[in-house]
């Protein structure tokens, strides 16, 4: 049951890997639409991860309940040591697209928020950000 549940959790991995890389190649082309349609599908997919996981921990705990003068290397099979290897090295190609893909989207934001400061610009009143006189593009009317 334990590698079943390891290779679910890195099925959930690759994916969410392979979603990532869209968003990182959509956003590059300024494509956006595709990226929000794919985030519940993202959402879905570490919910997925999440649970598998905690079955992991559930089974592992048995394993040792069961053995307890057993250390747990001893009781895992080759083939659970080369699962448990791949999602190491999984969770670290997740992590580093993640790293990947923030930059992009703090760069975008960056951007944005340069275009908005350039249309409204504003300035700080103790706490709140206010704008500072009338922007010469845009007109706003309550």
């Amino acid at each position: 049951m334990l590698s079943h549940h390891l290779q679910g959790a890195l099925e959930d991995l690759r994916d969410l890997i392979a979603i990532t890389a869209a968003d990182i190649e959509d956003i590059k082309t300024a494509k956006h639409d595709p990226q929000f349609e794919r985030l519940s599908l993202k959402e879905e997919k570490l919910k997925s991860f999440e649970a598998k996981k905690a079955m992991i921990d559930h089974e592992i705990a048995l394993l040792i309940q069961q053995n307890p003068n057993t250390d747990l290397p001893n009781l895992l099979t080759q083939e659970q040591h080369t699962l448990l290897d791949e999602l190491k090295t999984e969770l670290n190609n997740l992590k580093d697209i993640n790293k990947k893909y923030a930059k992009f989207v703090l760069i975008v934001s960056n951007l944005y928020n340069d275009f908005l400061e350039r249309l409204v610009p504003t300035e700080m009143q103790g706490y709140k950000k206010v704008a500072s006189k009338e922007a010469a593009i845009l007109e706003v009317r309550a």
